[in-house]
């Protein structure tokens, strides 16, 4: 492997004054190289990998030197009066063992904004774009002016228009470990046209990838419609939780689902089944909710005077000698309303392993029961487009609906 050797009739100069590491490439040296590297590399990398280490790193440092000066592990540093290039052999060799090759260097993005994004922030529309890049990396480059709109800076508040061109810089991340694909997946669908998507979700699917989670509905959905290029949840079901679910398929029809959700113009109601006699035929509850996080690290909500004011409407539906049957309408969308606010006057949802009767959960799974009964099973809502109320149903899924035939079995209703 005489030629690896860094000698100046090669076209690779060394030069006392940098560091150890570091070499000088010339536009000569670069194209012998990528040559040399190229073929071997192509021709005998499996063999060499296997029997001969130190020239395995030699290739592959030869392989990134000639093809991509600035990627993944070579970075361009100040050395004198010409730039010089770090890398580390360690990482090459890892990556040529396990049969990688240096990806190329990022390069800037040109990105014409269409109605589908036309309205949306600017942070917003890089966080959505820009996968995997962390927030803090996306408000850097805000604020520093290398994201530009029409060559010329914006701040994070700025909101796009259709014909806008926006400039995205070199994002250069660190290399993860590969991912299990996301398994495309339909849902019943409940309603869709052009502008909106309504589904029936199933219990113990999340609505988005995230804590712990690696993907839920509106990720297999997107991979099981490759053709839309918009898709977004409206708003959030917790994944023990079935029944309708929206999303939006263009921006506009988006935006104005959120204003409705903001304005209280939504009418949507869930059943429940919960542990004790309801006594009320209808009932207000309005509680203020706030958030914290158990010694575990989980998210719970509580009821607190200081936090977000909350508003539940409770009708009896039916009830038994040991549950009840209830239909809440929920005029506030916190996180777990409709759970804290029956637990917290003494009825738990059957099955909530966060919040219920836990003893009586496992007494339920051997009666059948083997999740929470909490179902979104109706709504109302103005139509995005066309402004007229679309009104959507899902029935009570199987399980659900067993179980409350076998309550019908065994005791005898007092209302209902």
């Amino acid at each position: 492997m005489r030629w690896f050797v860094f000698k100046k009739s090669r076209g690779i100069r060394t030069d006392r004054s940098c560091s150890l590491g570091e070499v000088r490439p010339t536009a000569q040296g670069l194209a012998f190289c990528e040559l040399r590297a190229n073929y071997v590399v192509k021709c005998f990398l499996g063999t060499i990998a296997s029997f001969c280490a130190p020239a395995t790193v030699g290739l592959a440092f030869l392989w990134e030197l000639s093809s991509s000066p600035t990627g993944p592990y070579l970075h361009p540093a100040r050395c004198g009066p010409s730039r010089t290039y770090r890398t580390n052999p360690s990482s090459i060799f890892n990556m040529v063992l396990q049969g990688k090759t240096p990806s190329a260097p990022p390069a800037v993005q040109r990105v014409l904004i269409d109605e589908n994004d036309a309205g949306q922030r600017i942070d917003n529309f890089l966080i959505r774009v820009c996968k995997g890049v962390p927030k803090s990396l996306i408000y850097r480059i805000l604020r520093s002016g290398e994201v530009r709109v029409n060559k010329g800076r914006i701040d994070q508040t700025y909101r796009l228009a259709a014909g806008d061109e926006v400039r995205i810089p070199p994002l250069r991340l660190a290399e993860k470990a590969d991912k299990a694909p996301v398994p495309g997946r339909e849902f019943p669908i409940l309603f869709e046209d052009d502008a909106l998507l309504a589904i029936n979700k199933p219990a113990g699917t999340a609505v988005h990838g995230g804590s712990g989670v690696s993907f839920g509905v509106i990720e297999q959905l997107r991979q099981q419609r490759p053709q839309q290029r918009f898709l977004e949840l409206a708003h959030r079901l917790d994944r023990e939780t079935s029944g309708i679910l929206l999303i939006g398929k263009k921006r506009s029809a988006l935006s104005k689902l959120h204003d409705v959700l903001r304005e209280g113009g939504l009418d949507k109601r869930y059943l429940a089944l919960v542990v004790g006699k309801w006594p009320n035929p209808v009932q207000h509850i309005k509680l203020a909710l706030t958030k914290y996080l158990t010694e575990e690290g989980e998210r719970r909500v509580t009821v607190d005077k200081d936090g977000k004011a909350s508003h539940s409407i409770v009708r009896l539906v039916a009830r038994w000698e040991r549950f009840s049957l209830v239909e809440v309408q929920i005029k506030t969308g916190r996180t777990h309303q409709i759970r804290v606010h029956l637990t917290h006057l003494g009825f738990p949802l059957a099955g909530d392993d966060k919040y219920g009767d836990f003893a009586l959960n496992k007494a339920l799974q051997k009666e059948g029961l083997k999740r929470m009964f909490l179902h979104a099973a109706s709504l109302v809502v103005p139509h995005p487009v066309t402004g007229e109320p679309l009104a959507l149903s899902a029935p009570l899924p199987d399980e659900l609906a067993a179980f409350v035939a076998r309550l019908d079995e065994k005791e005898a209703r007092s209302y209902g």
